[in-house]
């Protein structure tokens, strides 16, 4: 950085920023994250059922129709999840393979 004699990382005078935005590091999502805080918020709502019909103040049979659709708002999350990774992963095998083919045509096929 010009003006200092130290970087980013080594300033003293920006150590608590530094510790600041690591503090926030992991939590903000990101790839691969998506949807965490809908499952966070399906699991609290399973507890509060489950404590429901274990305090009896659910009925079972209410609390099974519950919990059926939490399965499948599960199941519905997971399907997506597997989606976007079968996209990514196509994405980036096709980035791969344009590559090589630039790579070929660059420097002839050796």
């Amino acid at each position: 950085m010009r003006g200092y004699d130290h970087c980013y990382g080594h300033r003293a005078d920006l150590a608590a920023e530094r510790k600041r935005n690591a503090r926030r590091g992991g939590k903000s999502g990101g790839r691969g994250r998506g949807g965490a805080s809908e499952v966070e918020r399906v699991r609290g709502e399973i507890r509060g059922v489950l404590s429901g019909v274990l305090g009896l103040t659910i009925p079972r049979s209410v609390g099974a129709v519950l919990f059926q659709g939490f399965n499948v708002l599960l199941k519905a999350h997971e399907v997506e999840r597997r989606q976007r990774e079968q996209d990514e992963l196509e994405e980036r095998l096709e980035a791969l393979e344009q590559r090589e083919a630039a790579r070929k045509t660059s420097y002839g096929n050796r």
